[in-house]
C-alpha cells in the first residue's frame, strides 16, 4: 500500500505501509509512521539543527542494515540539509526539522542518530551524554545502579542529568551545558568515568575492551567525541520488537528491579507523553558550565 500525504503543505510519498518491519508483534511501517506522527511534537525539538545520521533497514529488522550519513538519493528538494566538514571530506546531512521530513525519513525505515552539537556551531557541544552499556550477564538493572552513581558524581561537580533508555540494553544520561568544545566535554566525561571506576570497580568500567566488561557497566564517555552520534529520544530501535529510546524520571531508574521494567513500545511511549509530557524538556531549560 502506498499513499501520498500532504504534510506541512508538502507531498510526502509513504510506501509499503502494510509491510512488517518488526516481526514481534508484527509491527508495520504504517504503524511506525502513525507513532511518529503522534510523538513529533516532543521528538522534533531533540532533532532540531542536529545533523542526522540514519541506520537504515529497508527490508525490516531481519534484513540488511547499513549506516548512512549523506542525504539519501531521491530526497525531495524541500528536505533541509547541511554540509558538515570532517577531517577527510564533507558530509551532506539531513536536518529533520519538521513533521514532513520526519515522516519522509521514517518511511525509509531508519533509526535517527544525532551528535551532541548543532550545525550552527559544529563541534561545539550543548550537552554531555553518558552511554551506560551492560556487559552480560549485567542488564539495564545494573545500568540503573551505575546511573545513580553517575548522577551522584555529577552532583559533586554541580551538574545534574536526565535519563532515557537506549531502547536496546542500556541507558543514556544527558547533561545540558553551556556550549563548549567537544574535546572538553569528552575529556570531562572520561575523567568522571575514571573516577567512578576507581570508586566502584566491581560495577563500573571506563575502558571499552570487551574482555573487561563481563558483568560490569561500561560508562561510554566517547559518545561526546565530535564525530560520534547517539540515537535520539523517542526513536524506535531496529530490534526484534519495536522498542523505543524512552525518557525516564529518576524514580523509575531507582525502582528498576528487572529488565522488563524499562522496556517501552510505541503505544506505551505515546501514552507516557500524553500523561507526563516530555521528561527531557529540562534539557532546553537548564545549562551548566563544564568543570575545568
Amino acid at each position: 500500500m502506498t499513499k501520498i500525504a500532504e504534510i506541512d503543505g508538502r507531498k510526502v510519498r509513504l510506501s509499503n505501509l502494510d509491510k512488517v518491519l518488526y516481526p514481534v508483534p508484527g509491527f508495520t511501517k504504517g504503524e511506525v509512521l502513525h507513532y511518529y506522527t503522534r510523538i513529533a511534537e516532543v521528538l522534533l525539538p531533540h532533532l532540531h539543527d542536529r545533523p542526522a545520521s540514519f541506520l537504515r533497514f529497508p527490508e525490516g529488522v531481519d534484513g540488511e542494515r547499513f549506516f548512512a550519513k549523506n542525504v539519501p538519493p531521491g530526497a525531495p528538494d524541500w528536505v533541509r540539509t547541511a554540509d558538515v566538514p570532517t577531517k577527510s571530506s564533507t558530509v551532506h546531512h539531513v536536518l529533520v526539522q519538521d513533521l514532513s521530513t520526519l515522516l519522509w525519513a521514517a518511511n525509509l525505515a531508519v533509526e535517527i542518530h544525532v551528535p551532541q552539537w548543532r550545525v550552527t556551531e559544529p563541534g561545539v557541544s550543548d550537552r554531555i551524554v553518558f552511554d551506560l552499556d551492560p556487559g552480560p550477564p549485567a542488564t539495564v538493572v545494573e545500568c540503573c545502579r551505575a546511573a545513580l552513581l553517575v548522577r551522584e558524581a555529577l552532583a559533586e561537580d554541580g551538574l545534574d542529568a536526565w535519563p532515557k533508555t537506549s531502547g536496546s540494553k542500556g541507558l543514556h544520561l544527558y547533561v545540558p551545558i553551556e556550549p563548549a568544545p567537544a574535546a572538553d566535554t569528552s575529556a570531562y566525561a572520561k575523567a568522571l568515568a575514571v573516577r567512578l571506576e576507581e570508586r566502584s570497580p566491581e560495577l563500573v568500567l571506563h575502558r571499552m575492551a570487551k574482555e573487561l566488561r563481563r558483568g560490569k557497566v561500561f560508562v561510554d564517555w566517547s559518545q561526546n567525541n565530535r564525530a560520534k552520534t547517539t540515537v535520539a529520544p523517542y526513536v524506535i530501535r531496529a530490534r526484534e520488537r519495536p522498542t523505543v529510546s524512552t525518557p525516564l524520571d529518576w524514580d523509575e531508574v531507582g525502582a528498576c528491579a528487572k529488565p522488563e521494567d524499562l522496556v517501552f513500545l510505541p503505544d506505551e511511549v505515546a501514552e507516557r507523553v500524553e500523561e507526563y509530557g516530555d521528561l527531557l524538556a529540562p534539557l532546553f531549560e537548564e545549562r551548566y558550565e563544564v568543570p575545568g
